[in-house]
């Protein structure tokens, strides 16, 4: 399983005053959202191929590319910090654009207060 953290700016909003508990997240407040993809297990629905394997990766401030193989194909997935992923077989694209709402089964999403780096449940 591989993770991808991406932070969500805060947006500015006019507010109104609530009465809530403190330890209520505001939708002001900064969160990380961790993005979670089975990489192996999307090439393989993707080609129709098992046993695909991560030989490398390489990491920049904005995307993370992983290369990887299987008998005689390679496989490049570049993953970006906004969600976005782009997915090339020996050269040819077969997948592109964002993971989260073309991806469900492979990919799963956690959300995490900035601060303290407690897990959060939003509905």
């Amino acid at each position: 399983m591989i993770s991808l953290n991406i932070i969500m700016k805060e947006k500015k909003q006019e507010g109104h005053s609530l009465d809530l508990s403190s330890d209520f997240l505001s939708l002001n407040d900064p969160v990380i959202c961790k993005v979670e993809v089975d990489l192996t297990g999307w090439l393989s629905d993707l080609s129709g191929r098992k046993n695909w394997e991560v030989w490398s990766e390489s990491e920049n401030d904005n995307y993370v590319i992983f290369f990887l193989k299987q008998a005689n194909q390679d496989a490049e997935v570049t993953l970006y910090n906004s969600g976005y992923a782009r997915v090339d077989i020996n050269g040819e694209a077969v997948f592109q654009g964002d993971i989260i709402g073309k991806n469900t089964s492979s990919a799963r999403l956690s959300y995490y207060d900035l601060e303290s780096g407690e897990k959060i449940l939003l509905n």
